[in-house]
């Protein structure tokens, strides 16, 4: 456990990074300090609940990221359900859904995820590159605080699977990598949402969406 303090003049926002062994935390945590937020790594719920915000970030394989955050999964429910809000990032993305196909075997059903967003991550598979790799636009599909200003912005992926939410509404950005998918999305209350690409390795987007993250957070 460890906490990084803000290098803003002024804080906007406390901001919990979860620790749960998986994601480039520093990174996450550089980007959320230049946007504005004062920012504690940790896998402690007591912090989870003290804070303005939670983000979930992730790098590997779904059923790693959600056996390796089996011990908090309780924990993250109750962010949700108090309407903080929880920022899933790629891999943290994906366990925000129902469940994925990914990590699959013979004879047993997908890997279950947290199920704050109905839907299921599938493997591209209409002759795509995978991973899709790189930089790629965004497409605003529907209002959300996350998305100020980066309609029609590039963001940078890196993954092999996407989200299919059960509800169009779900889907709140899409990205077309030979079919469109949706590279934002959000819960119903709003107070969850997630990117499947990287906000802090993708420059001046990323960094507005931080920092429309970190507003969301300061506005309670």
């Amino acid at each position: 456990m460890s906490s990084v303090s803000a290098t803003q003049e002024q804080t906007l926002a406390s901001v919990v990074v979860v620790d749960y062994g998986l994601g480039n935390l520093r990174s996450v945590t550089r980007g959320l300090e230049r946007a504005g937020a004062d920012v504690e790594i940790t896998d402690d719920p007591a912090a989870f609940a003290a804070a303005d915000g939670v983000v979930l970030p992730g790098v590997g394989a779904f059923r790693e990221g959600v056996e390796n955050a089996d011990p908090i999964r309780e924990d993250l429910l109750e962010v949700a359900d108090r309407g903080q809000p929880l920022f899933g990032i790629c891999l943290g993305m994906q366990m925000l859904l129902t469940a994925s196909e990914e990590g699959e075997t013979d004879g047993e059903s997908a890997v279950e995820g947290l199920d704050l967003i109905s839907g299921t991550n599938v493997r591209f598979a209409e002759g795509q590159k995978v991973p899709h790799m790189g930089w790629n636009e965004l497409d605003v599909q529907r209002d959300h605080p996350l998305v100020d200003g980066v309609d029609g912005n590039y963001a940078y992926f890196v993954h092999s699977y996407y989200a299919v939410p059960e509800d169009a509404s779900a889907t709140v950005a899409t990205t077309d990598y030979e079919l469109e998918f949706p590279s934002i999305v959000a819960n119903e209350a709003g107070n969850v949402f997630g990117t499947q690409f990287h906000p802090e390795k993708s420059g001046e987007t990323g960094l507005q969406i931080l920092r429309n993250f970190v507003e969301i957070c300061a506005d309670g």
